[in-house]
């Protein structure tokens, strides 16, 4: 159990790191672009990805794992976490009318939480 909390930490630190650029790039698309509230987040969404892939692949899972293999794996999880990103910003910003802010953070906890598992057991496996 230490183990698996050990690298839950970790894997939520490289979140940390990646969703601060994720958030910086919405912020900016919006208030500063005007784009779209979901439209800024999915482009915050790909680029905090390739920081979290590069990160999680050396730091978190320590995977031996061939990049050929762990990229595509990766991309597929992370896919489905765009879906989710925008399924769930869709429902909370232009359905619900909640503030992007709020809703992109409630958004990012059930996307970490996808992504941990997928990652820790297929991805990185």
């Amino acid at each position: 159990m230490t183990v698996l909390l050990r690298q839950f930490s970790s894997f939520a630190g490289v979140g940390l790191v990646a969703t601060a650029i994720h958030y910086a790039v919405l912020i900016g698309l919006v208030e500063m672009a005007g784009v779209s509230a979901v439209a800024a987040a999915l482009a915050g969404f790909a680029i905090g990805g390739v920081i979290s892939y590069c990160l999680n692949r050396r730091h978190v899972f320590r995977s031996q794992r061939r990049h050929e293999e762990a990229a595509w794996r990766f991309a597929l999880v992370a896919s489905v976490g765009f879906g989710l990103t925008y399924l769930f910003m869709s429902l909370f910003v232009d359905i619900g009318g909640l503030p992007y802010l709020p809703a992109q953070a409630a958004t990012t906890g059930v996307v970490m939480l996808w992504s941990f598992v997928a990652h820790r057991m297929w991805t990185f496996a």
